[in-house]
């Protein structure tokens, strides 16, 4: 009778993937030549449909678990939904549990008869991350004595969760570490070993492998772990915006910090001195680099993971967010034999990704392309690139004259930082190789005088500087939730929207919030600009030693457009918020 059952179990699963598939290629998530690829790995291997699709990294842990909501008819579990304290603690185990990545999530009231027997007002509601689980539902309903609904689970929420409620280990898996324990800031032989061994033991290797994993399936940027008295606070950078999270168990600090830095091959004794590294694993089924970051502070090692995901990347103009005129003016430069092109803007604004961009545009057989970055952020097929090693002296200065000897035909520079290596760009410019590379000022005028000052003269400048891009990022309203409406006429006089309309109507849009977005109102980001192609007059105004503000003003009647006028326009196409472009800017009409 067991065989006949768990057979029929096996034939409703099978079905029930067997219409996955079908859901997913008409929702358009995959390609039926894609699913019939995935059939053949699940078939060749054993596995199933749905963990194939995921560990290929076709489909993302959200997307299918969205589609098996919709298809098995049952909720999805949100982040907020998780309750605040485990539930039915005296009846599950957490082992059995986190075995099989299920938890109660809402139940209603209970009551005893005079008899004694269990009266159900509600079911219990368990959250799974795999809903096709029937032996976990039943045994759950079998230990509660009482009816259980299913809801599906996004696997990295349910991690996150589960972590915070079930935060002691479960049995069997004894971490070693006592509440109280601090370690020296020099620790001896015993500590760095006691840390390896910890840093080894199952629970804290899944829970660094879970804040990693939700990096990938969130889009963060950024992991930013940092120590204090009380707890290890996590947060994640969305959008150019920090994000705090549920932190892991504050004991477990310097298991998570030493486990990061072993992933990185970095010197887990060493806590006194800032320590640089780099992870590669295969998150969700495509590789990802971390950039890792360790700095001492006053209550442990902070540490940032840069997450550097090549598939969430677009190296195309035209979903950066640049307007036409932009493009075509920055494709024009790229055209030229030889000359500096530079693109600029704080940390963070996304230059080095409009320099991939025109990178990739130049990629052929027929041109020899050269980097020297610090560090390489994204390795782009068919391009030479150079990692600078200031501690053996080999910096942006000394590798420019080395490269200029392998006869390139484009150098690009990761950033200009002194007159040394700005000395260098421009003679390769001089002699006959088109020079891209970043400086750190705030518009693109301000270039010119940002050079002048680190020792240039102002014909080379004039001989070799073919255009600069000032750029800024600002979020992107999410278009789930936006609301659109008419813009006040105060708005509209004070920012002058009228010259930049396109239409009668004014309208603009606000953030709202909902869970696409988490709750932000903004869901990914674009680049807004200003580009100044040296002109005549603005050529004059330079080798006059005139200041950014003249060069501005002059640029801007050659018909550039001003950075904040690029911004306003975003907003006009309801990608963004005045409040946005203000913030980012730092700048008020």
């Amino acid at each position: 009778m067991l065989v006949e059952i768990e057979a029929a179990t096996t034939r409703n699963i099978g079905e029930v993937l067997t219409r996955l598939g079908a859901s997913l290629v008409e929702d358009g998530a995959l390609d039926q030549r894609t699913l019939d690829r995935a059939r053949r790995v699940a078939a060749e291997t054993g596995g199933r449909l749905d963990r194939i699709l995921t560990q290929l990294g076709i489909v993302s842990e959200r997307a299918l678990a969205e589609a098996l909501a919709r298809l098995l008819a049952i909720a999805l579990v949100s982040a907020p939904q998780y309750p605040e304290a485990p539930l039915f603690v005296d009846r599950l185990k957490a082992k059995f549990l986190r075995r099989a990545r299920a938890m109660p999530i809402a139940a209603g009231e209970f009551f005893d008869n005079a008899l004694g027997d269990a009266i159900c007002d509600d079911p219990v509601t368990l959250a799974m991350a795999d809903p096709l689980d029937f032996f976990t539902r039943d045994a759950v309903a079998a230990a509660l004595g009482r009816p259980v609904v299913a809801a599906v689970a996004v696997p990295v929420e349910f991690d996150a969760a589960f972590e915070r409620l079930y935060a002691e280990p479960a049995d069997g898996e004894v971490l070693g570490l006592d509440d109280g324990a601090v370690f020296d800031s020099e620790p001896g032989e015993e500590d760095t070993e006691r840390l390896k061994d910890l840093a080894s033991e199952a629970p804290v290797i899944r829970l660094v492998n879970q804040l990693i994993a939700r990096a990938v399936e969130t889009h963060a940027s950024d992991v930013h772990l940092e120590p204090f008295p009380d707890r290890l606070r996590v947060r994640y950078r969305y959008d150019g915006v920090l994000h705090e999270v549920e932190p892991p168990p504050a004991r477990l600090q310097a298991a998570v910090i030493s486990r990061i830095k072993i992933m990185a091959r970095l010197d887990i004794a060493e806590r006194r001195l800032p320590q640089d590294g780099r992870i590669r694993l295969t998150v969700r089924g495509h590789d990802v680099d971390f950039r890792v970051s360790t700095i001492p502070s006053l209550h442990g090692e902070t540490v940032v993971l840069r997450v550097l995901d090549r598939t969430a990347v677009a190296f195309d103009y035209d979903r950066l967010g640049f307007p036409l005129d932009i493009r075509s003016g920055i494709e024009r430069c790229l055209d030229l034999p030889n000359g500096m092109v530079l693109v600029t803007g704080p940390t963070g604004s996304g230059k080095t990704t409009t320099l991939y961009t025109g990178l990739l545009r130049l990629n052929t057989v027929a041109r020899k392309i050269v980097t020297v970055e610090d560090p390489i952020e994204y390795q782009l097929s068919g391009i030479n690139q150079i990692q600078v090693k200031p501690q053996i002296g080999l910096n942006f200065a000394s590798l420019l004259r080395s490269i200029l000897r392998q006869d390139p035909d484009v150098i690009m520079i990761g950033e200009i930082r002194d007159l040394e290596t700005a000395q260098i760009a421009v003679q390769a410019a001089l002699t006959g190789h088109l020079v891209l590379s970043t400086l750190h000022t705030n518009s693109a005028a301000a270039t010119v005088t940002r050079l002048r000052d680190m020792g240039l003269e102002d014909y080379l400048l004039n001989a070799t500087l073919k255009g600069v891009l000032a750029q800024r990022l600002v979020r992107r309203l999410c278009p789930v939730c936006k609301v659109t409406e008419a813009a006040p006429p105060a708005l509209i006089e004070r920012f002058g929207l009228a010259r930049l309309a396109t239409a009668p109507g004014i309208a603009i849009s606000h953030a709202k919030g909902c869970a696409e977005c988490r709750g932000t109102g903004f869901r990914g980001r674009r680049a807004i600009g200003e580009l100044l192609l040296p002109s005549r007059t603005v050529d004059r105004l330079i080798f006059e030693r005139a200041d950014d503000m003249t060069i501005e003003r002059a640029a801007v009647a050659d018909g550039m457009r001003p950075l904040f006028d690029s911004g306003l326009i975003a907003v006009l196409e309801g990608d963004t918020t005045i409040e946005e472009v203000v913030r980012c800017i730092r700048s008020e009409a």
